[in-house]
């Protein structure tokens, strides 16, 4: 697989820094979660099934866990220690709390020059919000995306996507990965400054036309992304659900509105999104409003316009296609797992759905960097390294 070899040790808890490296063990690194006592949160949020909470069966398959109390001077020196072995270090402490912990950046790099040292964090190592606490939702309310999701009332709503989490996931999966590629002709580690706020506003290309061009906020409702344009909007159908057209390409318009008798609307979704288009959207309102779904989903099958229903998650996570694409997977429990969506001809993913205890694989990770069984015993005995049960 594209990255056996690459040894990580995540020290990162919940969502970003977790998922990161989970995809990096999809793909062959040995991923150590490196837990504090009590393990990682996420292993008790949330609904459970046969003994794991979804979210840790979603972001910790295939890792060994090692369980160090960092605030002991000998847990502080065993990190250090496995920081010489490893590619890539995660962290994703508030800043200035890993350099008081003793494993900042210039601390692990003056021992192991070769690691990519990752830290992720809300706001980022720099600037007047970097002490800021803050989780995904404050974030986005902060970064101005909760400003675009607006309901019909046009009130602000709360995100059904943990959007700079994941955003900072996927940031920090790219940096590390071309830090590695760089480390090949160079040789040297890097750091790498992931904030989940830069990541989210990253993701607003599409979205800042008013603000770049007119120095102005987006009004969501007549954007064309958020409802402004009648080809990408939600209609409701008969039977109270609903239905999304979501292609403004003009294409899509003549193909639509000339199978329902009504191409003389097709000039007002040439012009730009917002009132103009008005009537386009009244009138399909009215037309949706008079089929159940199941007529229009039949009515479109042989019609080429970007169109779906809106499925709720389980009916969407139980479609065939997500099955056959390999995005919904078991193991041979039965349990349900997300798949890898990174997908290779060569060397495909093989996801490991093993979860490691906390502390599962302590003894054996220090064991593999010359820890005699005498000093595995003593920082055992010094409640230094923990296993399930023992904390």
């Amino acid at each position: 697989m594209k990255l056996e070899g690459v040894r990580v040790l995540d020290l990162s808890l919940f969502l970003p820094g977790p998922h990161l490296s989970m995809m990096m063990a999809d793909h062959g690194a040995d991923v150590i979660a490196v837990e504090p006592p009590g393990g990682e949160p996420n292993r008790r949020i949330g609904l459970e099934r046969d003994g794991h909470s979804v979210w840790f069966r979603n972001t910790h398959r295939g890792k060994r866990s090692i369980c160090l109390n960092l605030k002991h001077p000998e847990g502080l020196r065993a990190l250090l220690d496995l920081c010489k072995e490893a590619d890539v270090l995660i962290e994703a402490f508030r800043p200035g709390v890993a350099e008081r912990l003793g494993f900042d950046y210039e601390t692990v790099r003056a021992r192991a020059p070769g690691l990519i040292y990752c830290s992720i964090s809300a706001y980022g190592q720099s600037g007047p919000k970097r002490l800021k606490p803050a989780h995904d939702l404050v974030v986005q309310a902060d970064s101005g995306l909760i400003s675009l999701n607006l309901g019909a009332d046009d009130a602000p709503a709360a995100p059904g996507m943990p959007v700079s989490d994941m955003a900072a996931s996927l940031m920090a999966f790219g940096g590390i990965l071309m830090a590695l590629y760089r480390r090949t002709q160079t040789g040297a580690g890097d750091c790498l400054d992931i904030s989940m706020q830069d990541a989210a506003v990253a993701w607003l290309p599409n979205a800042l036309g008013p603000v770049f061009a007119e120095g102005r906020s987006p009004v969501p409702k007549h954007e064309r992304s958020w409802g402004g344009a009648a080809m990408n909007q939600l209609y409701a159908t008969a039977d109270g659900a609903h239905i999304v057209i979501g292609g403004s390409e003009i294409k899509f318009a003549e193909n639509l509105l000339g199978a329902l008798g009504r191409d003389d609307l097709v000039e007002l979704c040439r012009q730009p999104p917002g009132p103009v288009q008005d009537p386009v959207r009244e009138f399909l309102r009215e037309v949706f409003a008079g089929q159940t779904l199941d007529y229009w989903n039949d009515w479109f099958a042989d019609k080429d316009v970007c169109y779906a229903p809106v499925r709720d998650l389980h009916s969407a996570l139980g479609d065939a296609h997500l099955a056959e694409r390999g995005m919904l997977v078991h193991d041979d429990a039965g349990n349900p797992h997300l798949g890898v969506p990174i997908r290779y001809r060569e060397e495909p993913a093989e996801a490991d759905f093993r979860l490691p205890r906390i502390g599962e694989h302590g003894a054996e990770v220090l064991a593999e960097i010359g820890y005699t069984a005498d000093q595995i015993a003593a920082l055992t005995e010094r409640g230094t390294l923990l296993e399930e049960g023992s904390e």
